[in-house]
């Protein structure tokens, strides 16, 4: 099979499939419509392409020499999104924090570039790619970085219509809360299952 449509599939399954950035596209478009969650999505494929370029510049031999090194960013990562889940969850629970835990949630570009690095999906993501398509230069990741830009804006689009089409219920503060906690609980297995990965 040829290495860069093996990475196509796999970036496919793993930017339509639940995950961090596909809740949060999910929650901006449910509270600001699809409009409102642009900057969401072009934070995470701007945060994918950084993280592909600081692996490809050498970050991946340092996870491959160091195996701890790779270990602990996934567990930082993932108690960070649990932090998230149990956050939104609380909001759903008691409204008063709300406003706290909006603040709290990574938005727009700069905070989601950012919080691609403490994704521990994204990381397994990039590492994956690499693995799969061996490069020798600038020249070979060029096709890379369009997969990252392409398949992602496609599938957080497709998360950002739905959360817009959720809108119409989410304006109902007892849906609202519902929802949060539904999706606190999510991040939550999120990273728990994140956790568990090899």
């Amino acid at each position: 099979m040829d290495p860069l449509l093996a990475a196509c599939g796999l970036l496919c399954v793993a930017a339509i499939t639940p995950g961090p950035n596909n809740l949060v596209v999910l929650r901006a478009a449910g509270q600001a419509g699809l409009r409102g969650a642009m900057p969401a999505i072009a934070g995470i494929v701007c945060g994918g392409l950084l993280l592909l370029a600081v692996m490809a510049l050498g970050a991946g031999a340092a996870f491959a020499t160091h195996p701890p090194l790779r270990r602990w960013t996934g567990v930082i990562g993932a108690v960070y999104l649990a932090w998230l889940g149990v956050s939104l969850c609380a909001a759903g629970i008691a409204p008063r924090h709300a406003a706290a835990t909006s603040a709290a949630l990574p938005a727009g570009i700069l905070g989601l570039i950012g919080f691609q690095f403490l994704n521990p999906k994204s990381w397994v993501i990039v590492l994956s790619v690499l693995a799969a398509v061996p490069a020798a230069g600038l020249r070979d990741y060029l096709p890379l970085a369009g997969l990252f830009v392409l398949i992602p804006t496609l599938c957080l689009l497709l998360w950002a219509a739905l959360g817009a089409w959720l809108a119409r219920w989410l304006v109902r503060p007892t849906i609202r809360r519902g929802v949060d906690i539904v999706m606190g609980a999510l991040l939550v297995a999120c990273a728990f299952l994140l956790l568990i990965e090899p």
